[in-house]
């Protein structure tokens, strides 16, 4: 007869919950654990089966969906205290006579009180990693103080820092307010290259360069941003053709579509994360995907400005990786990502009038496994190797109750308010519907105070 097997020793474990893993091999296990021992995950498999566990802690997750944590590929964390103004307006008068005078007016204290309650919404709704894309106050101190408060609440990711520069001919064109571009291009450029060496690749929170917008940044600058990311080893991030008229715009400025340009100048890449993507021809669908770049799919806040539907059949096809993003609480509203799996899996059924368009089992994988690719971190999924960032959600509700397929309940009944326990690295840092780093009713109580300062002084209301 065999030795029997000693006990595994591991740092955390979760028992008895109904996995949700992201893997094609095993995609669900009944009465699963997940293992973590420091930042990842040693073991995944069913419970009371061989290897056993002796864990420093153990949650009880009966009744509970487990799986990897979501990652938010695009957002906006400080226009927080803008949430529910804007309404109605169309893409460029948005920016023109909302957002840029909201941007420009915010002080640093407002914006990190902003991404402290935007931070702590995400973790509460299952997020853990997110890239938040920040062109509010965008100085060297205020920029990382917006990474380290994401860090305080615990999760990872990356600060695209906003590189707006000189202001161009096209912006003016436009009409957005010449008080967003504040800097010179070197002035961009130095600043950005300061905070990447202060939170290099690997920090838990990084920076990379994060050029506005592919239409109105000027392309010099676009390109040394871009050259500035890669001699750092980072990502970069741009918003690209969100609404109709951009490529159009851009076209008549330049004599080429905005991917097409950046295809030509060696731009594209898996180290390039671009937000939208919505009109994109077939040339422009082919560069994007044989380069391997990734793309953002924002279904919520394209349907609320509205800027359309991205060809995400498409993309994917041609070999993109198509990652999701809330995009900020003045057009997403929510820091939800469940909310958005839903969203992209229905828009695309209604725009093609077809039941097979897109499927819960696609928009998981776009809202955990390939997000974490676009962002660079080995996580989205529950197996051996990978972070240990996993999220718990509480099953026994009404409107999760039952679930035949947990994958298709995930996606179609879920909300960021099921979740009961958020896990990054290996740390709870949501547990009971609480975080567990920071005080969610202070952090609340500030973005409510300071709201109404920032708000009542421009005169947005």
């Amino acid at each position: 007869m065999a030795d029997p097997v000693p006990p595994q020793r591991c740092d955390l474990l979760l028992e008895g919950g109904t996995l949700v893993t992201l893997d094609p091999g095993r995609p669900v296990i009944e009465n699963g654990y997940v293992a973590i021992s420091g930042e990842r995950i040693v073991g995944v498999g069913e419970s009371g089966a061989a290897p056993e566990y002796h864990a420093d802690r153990v949650i009880s997750c009966r009744g509970r969906l487990v799986m990897p944590g979501l990652v938010d590929c695009h957002n906006h964390l400080f226009q927080s205290l803008g949430r529910s103004l804007g309404e109605g307006l169309p893409g460029w008068e948005w920016l023109s006579r909302f957002m840029w005078p909201y941007a420009a007016a915010i002080t640093p204290e407002e914006t990190v009180a902003a991404v402290y309650l935007a931070a702590v919404e995400a973790a509460l709704a299952g997020t853990t990693a997110l890239l938040d894309h920040h062109y509010g106050r965008t100085d060297y101190e205020t920029t990382l103080a917006v990474a380290a408060a994401l860090e305080e609440v615990g999760l990872r990711g990356v600060v695209a820092r906003g590189v707006t520069g000189g202001y161009t001919a096209l912006a003016e064109r436009q009409g957005l307010p010449r008080q967003a571009f504040t800097g010179s291009d070197q002035e961009e450029l130095e600043t950005t290259a300061a905070c990447i060496e202060a939170r290099p690749p690997g920090s838990r929170v990084a920076v990379w360069p994060g050029p506005i917008n592919t239409v109105y940044t000027g392309q010099d600058l676009l390109v040394a941003a871009v050259e500035t990311a890669r001699r750092y080893g980072t990502g970069w991030h741009a918003h690209l053709s969100a609404p109709r008229s951009d490529p159009d715009v851009y076209r008549e400025a330049y004599g080429v579509r905005p991917a097409i340009w950046l295809h030509r100048q060696g731009l594209l890449g898996p180290d390039a994360v671009l937000a939208h993507a919505t009109w994109l021809d077939e040339a422009e669908i082919e560069a994007i995907g044989s380069t391997r770049t990734a793309v953002v799919h924002c279904p919520m806040s394209n349907q609320y400005v509205p800027y359309g539907v991205m060809p995400m059949r498409q993309l994917l096809d041609a070999g993109a990786t198509v990652g999701m993003g809330t995009d900020g609480s003045t057009c997403g509203h929510r820091q939800d990502l469940f909310e958005n799996m839903k969203m992209l899996v229905l828009m695309h059924r209604l725009a093609e009038l077809e039941p097979t368009a897109s499927s819960a089992a696609e928009a998981l994988r776009i809202a955990t496994v390939a997000g974490a690719t676009a962002l660079g971190i080995d996580a989205g999924r529950l197996a051996p190797g990978a972070l240990g960032d996993v999220i718990v959600l509480d099953a026994t509700r009404p409107h999760l109750t039952p679930a035949h397929d947990p994958r298709a309940a995930v996606v179609y009944a879920a909300r960021g308010s099921d979740v009961t326990t958020s896990i990054v690295g290996g740390e709870v840092i949501v547990e009971g519907g609480r975080c567990t780093r920071v005080d969610q009713d202070e952090v609340i109580e500030e973005a409510r105070a300071r709201a109404a300062e920032l708000i009542g002084r421009i005169g947005l209301a």
